[in-house]
């Protein structure tokens, strides 16, 4: 009798062996059918050993609650005690899944299909499998032989006499007697059709990699094939009958449930292709049509069911496409970006808990194991294995992988495939989240023989093999070739010199021999910077790949390393800092200018980091103009000055490159900015804030060395064009006009004087030949253009303006913004010419038609000859002339009404424009779409080709860098030039409309 208030010794017994329900757990122990046992201390210890001891014991109550009367239930307690191997095994499995406890509640006699322990049964194979399926003559027999296999084959499993590779070759040879056996029940009710053709059934998918789950679909292709003397048209409509019949005895859902989906969609053409095809109809799609993942897909194929040798006629047939499918055209980038498509597929509230397609995953050890496999297994047919796990071993005895990199990842893939089937045998469901639920993560975790804390165990082992499999499924690619040229460790198998051409020529790299050579010259030796940089390198080139011109990126990491390499910020910089090394890489790897940038100045790579350098954030005009304004306090006379202040230009430029390449790209961590028109305005903003920052300071430096602290004069200089609507780009030279005001007492000769010489050298300081990029000055928007003088004063301005001054001249000075010099005498520039570019009332429509005649005349006149109109971005239609010229009409005539019309800015105009109902919403947006495209194509044209350019390059390389800047992957020219044309007819129709009035 227990005391009230005090636990049982049966209870606290319960509670040492694992159960978490004790008192539910006495109950059961209680009752008639368990009485003759209750108190054996095997049978607790049993249960105590199983991976939910509650479960086990409730579905051993229940199966002996099923047993057909007294005497059966006697010869399952009598079995189960004194034979310990079907004690393990029959409640290992009671304790590991509801679902085939439920089987064994409706079938309660086949436990005994677990009393048989000789070696034969250790091991069974197709044959065994067959035999356990032969009396099954219909779906419902079927699914019950079928269950009383599986029931088999998890006690050995649970009980750890099979590991996983032999658990899931098991589950892969019961699914093929099954295949065969359903085929069988097919052919018995259609004999007609049977008679007239051939009918193969090929595994594709876990099933014929030989590595299937406990609930998975079953990935099939069917071949069919007349029989000698048969019409070919009917036999094959008489295999789609079989192969549709056979799929749906396995599929579909009958009292005893279902088996799983048979699915066969990696068939040509998928889904909308015909189910059945003849060998040669297969053959001519794979030769013609077939998509890189498709020859991936066909690693896996082999025949299993129906005419054998048909399927290997098939899998012969095919077998050389495989192995020439890393031949094809953007091979890597093919197979990478399908593995990223599937991550981003997922639910974000499930991506942390996939344990097959999310980062970390299953799925990134097989697509790494099979490009590999891909690209080496033309040479080597040691690899052409249909399974991960033996393909990855034979990638290491071939020194394709490195042999510690191997056994982490064949660990890891082992760990992550053992928690996916506890997880699917529970239910017997198939899915590869991980659960929630405590009470699952307990169940999981103890089944995995993790006991003292399962629940905490388990998420921590988790967690480490997912994060080993993220470390080093990029790094497999890259790591073997250091290996192979920095020849540190002897006796371990190496790439030869023809495997590592092989693969980088399938990554990407172009000429592979000097990236061989760059890497041996930057991974060999045994200096700290040797090591750091063989430890980076595979990070690095996985990136590289990522580009458009890996070779330059490889390259250009040379150049910085020679030059910084034996700076320890340098290495520290990239080995700590987490964004630093990624940003490198794509700045080095984007185009040329960047590059070049840095090649000047190589210490501006600190930017890139994370730390105090500035980062990438573009730099405030004031701070620009405070340092540069110091520079050239400092210096010792103007062209030092001038040459500190274009180092402060260069350095910029480089820095707001960088931002706009990692913000076009995306990093691992952030991904590429969305809002394109956002990165426009950013690098408008700062290369117009640097330029007029660097006329500052050269504008103080000459009036220093020249007149001292005063000039003569008051100088102002007014920024034209798209300098003054803060919208430069790279390449743009920096359109301005000069205006002075002589002081009081000086004659105005003298102070005109001093003005020109200023202009003069200013111009000249800013174009002398050196490491940094000139900054050319453009005065041609001035009065009179190049016939007129350089600079004027305001009066002058004045009578010019009042008395010659045409429609266009009001319209080039919508875009006028003081940039540098006196700040009082620009003001007063904006107060003189704003009658004159916001004129009341508006436009006249004399004035409408001379703006039109001059934009008409522009396009005929000003192309270049043999461009295609269509892809210029600055005159083409559509272009940014067709977007700006319709926006400042708008401005001329409604500027003197609308407040908001009143700005420099392209952008800011045209939105002002719709908030005044000036231009639709619709149309004002397709405006801004093109303007902004068009705007992003100039910057990736200098970006890329290290020049300015208005038009798509003809290069293909340089052509596929400009796409992966605008956020084409590789392989889609195509769709960027149909895209700009798409969006510049767009805007070309709004502006027909708009400006032409038509």
């Amino acid at each position: 009798m227990t005391v009230p208030g005090r636990r049982s010794s049966t209870f606290t017994r319960l509670l040492r062996h694992g159960f978490t329900d004790p008192s539910a757990a006495e109950r059961l122990l209680d009752s008639v059918e368990l009485m003759p046992v209750r108190d054996d201390p095997v049978l607790l210890d049993a249960l105590g050993a199983t991976a939910d001891p509650d479960l086990a014991l409730l579905g051993l109550v229940r199966l002996l609650e099923a047993q057909p009367g007294p005497t059966a239930r006697r010869e399952l307690l009598d079995t189960l005690i004194a034979a310990k191997p079907l004690r393990d095994r029959l409640l290992g499995v009671l304790g590991a899944s509801a679902a085939l406890a439920d089987h064994l509640a409706r079938h309660p006699r086949d436990w005994e299909a677990l009393v048989t322990y000789e070696p034969r049964d250790l091991h069974p194979g197709v044959e065994e499998f067959e035999r356990g399926l032969a009396e099954a003559t219909d779906p419902v027999l079927l699914r019950v032989a079928y269950r009383r296999c599986l029931l088999s084959i998890a006690a050995r499993d649970v009980c750890g006499t099979i590991d996983l590779a032999e658990t899931a070759a098991e589950l892969a040879d019961l699914a093929t007697a099954t295949l065969r056996a359903a085929l069988a029940i097919a052919r018995a009710a259609a004999p007609e059709d049977a008679a007239l053709c051939r009918l193969a059934v090929i595994a594709m998918g876990k099933c014929g990699g030989h590595e299937l789950n406990y609930v998975s679909d079953v990935d099939v292709i069917f071949v069919g094939e007349a029989v000698d003397g048969a019409d070919e048209g009917k036999a094959l409509r008489s295999a789609t009958k079989l192969a549709s019949h056979m799929m749906r005895i396995c599929s579909e859902t009958t009292v005893e449930g279902s088996i799983w989906p048979v699915d066969a969609n990696l068939r040509p053409e998928g889904r909308n292709g015909p189910l059945v095809r003849t060998l040669s109809s297969h053959l001519a799609y794979y030769q013609r049509w077939a998509k890189t993942w498709e020859f991936q897909a066909l690693l896996k194929a082999r025949p299993v069911a129906g005419d054998i040798e048909l399927g290997e006629e098939y899998v012969a047939a095919l077998e050389p496409l495989v192995w020439k499918a890393a031949e094809r055209e953007n091979f890597v980038v093919d197979v990478q970006k399908m593995r990223r498509r599937v991550v981003e597929n997922i639910p974000a509230a499930e991506v942390d808990r996939e344990l097959k397609l999310g980062p970390g995953g299953l799925r990134d050890v097989e697509f790494a194991v099979q490009l590999l496999q891909l690209v080496h297994g033309r040479a080597d047919a040691a690899l052409r294995s249909g399974t991960t796990l033996d393909a990855l071993q034979a990638l290491a005895a071939g020194g394709y992988v490195g042999r510690a990199d191997a056994v982490q990842l064949d660990d890891a893939y082992r760990f992550l495939r053992s928690m996916e089937h506890r997880i699917q045998l529970y239910r017997l469901r198939r899915t590869h989240l991980v659960p929630e639920d405590e009470a699952d993560q307990r169940r999981i975790g103890r089944s995995l023989g993790l006991r003292v804390d399962p629940v905490a165990e388990l998420n921590r082992e988790w967690r480490r093999h997912a994060a080993v499999v993220r470390r080093l499924h990029e790094k497999l690619f890259y790591r073997p070739l250091l290996d192979a040229v920095a020849q540190l460790a002897p006796g371990e198998a190496r790439l030869s010199p023809e495997a590592a051409r092989e693969r980088l020529v399938a990554l990407g790299y172009g000429d592979p021999a000097a990236a061989l050579r760059h890497l041996e010259a930057l991974a060999s030796g045994v200096t700290r910077k040797a090591a750091i940089q063989r430890t980076l390198l595979p990070v690095l080139l996985g990136w590289f790949a990522d580009s458009a011109d890996p070779d330059a990126g490889l390259l250009n990491f040379r150049k910085v390393s020679d030059a910084l390499g034996k700076t320890p910020w340098y290495l520290r910089l990239l080995r700590d800092e987490g964004a630093a090394a990624e940003n490198l890489a794509r700045v080095l790897s984007a185009g040329r200018l960047a590059p070049d940038l840095l090649m000047r100045a190589p210490e501006a790579v600190a930017l890139l980091g994370d730390g105090d350098g500035g980062g990438l954030e573009p730099r405030e005009r004031a701070q620009l103009e405070q340092e540069i304004l110091a520079a050239v306090g400092r210096a010792e006379n103007a062209q030092q000055a001038v040459t500190a202040a274009r180092g402060v230009r260069r350095r910029e430029l480089f820095r707001t490159a960088a931002v706009d390449i990692v913000g076009s790209y995306g990093t691992e961590t952030q991904p590429a900015e969305a809002d394109q028109g956002a990165l426009v305005d950013l690098v408008g903003g700062a290369v117009s804030d640097l330029t007029a920052a660097t006329l500052a300071g050269t504008l103080r430096a000459v009036v220093r060395e020249g007149w001292g602290d005063t000039l003569p004069t008051r100088f102002a200089v007014i920024g034209m064009g798209r300098f003054g609507g803060h919208e430069l780009g790279y390449g743009s030279d920096a359109d301005v006009i000069f205006v002075h005001e002589p002081w009081e007492g000086v004659a105005e000769q003298e102070a005109s004087e001093a003005a020109n010489k200023v202009v003069s050298e200013m111009r000249r300081l800013l174009q002398i030949p050196s490491a940094d990029p000139p900054l050319l000055i453009d005065a041609d928007l001035r009065p009179e253009g190049k016939s007129g003088p350089l600079v004027r004063t305001l009066k002058s301005y004045e009578a010019y303006y009042r008395r010659w001054s045409l429609v266009w001249e009001s319209q080039a000075l919508l875009r006028a913004e003081p940039v540098a010099g006196d700040e009082e005498l620009g003001r007063s520039f904006i107060e003189l010419i704003d009658p004159l570019r916001y004129p009341a009332e508006g436009l006249g429509d004399d004035a409408i038609r001379e703006i039109r005649r001059l934009k008409a005349r522009m396009e005929s006149e000003r192309m270049p000859r043999g461009a295609d109109p269509k892809l210029h971005t600055k005159l083409g239609p559509g272009g940014l002339s067709d977007v700006e010229w319709t926006v400042q009409l708008l401005q001329l005539q409604h500027g003197w009404a609308e407040p908001g019309l009143r700005t420099t800015r392209t952008r800011e105009a045209l939105a002002a424009a719709a908030a005044a109902e000036l231009i639709s919403v619709e149309d004002a947006s397709i405006l801004d779409e093109a303007w902004v495209l068009a705007t992003r194509v100039r910057n990736a044209v200098m970006l890329v080709r290290g020049r300015a350019g208005d038009t798509f390059p003809s290069d293909g390389r340089e052509l596929a860098a400009v796409g992966r800047y605008l956020g084409y992957g590789d392989g889609h020219v195509g769709d960027m030039l149909d895209g700009y044309r798409r969006t510049a007819r767009r805007a070309r129709a709004v502006v027909e409309a708009l400006f032409y009035g038509a």
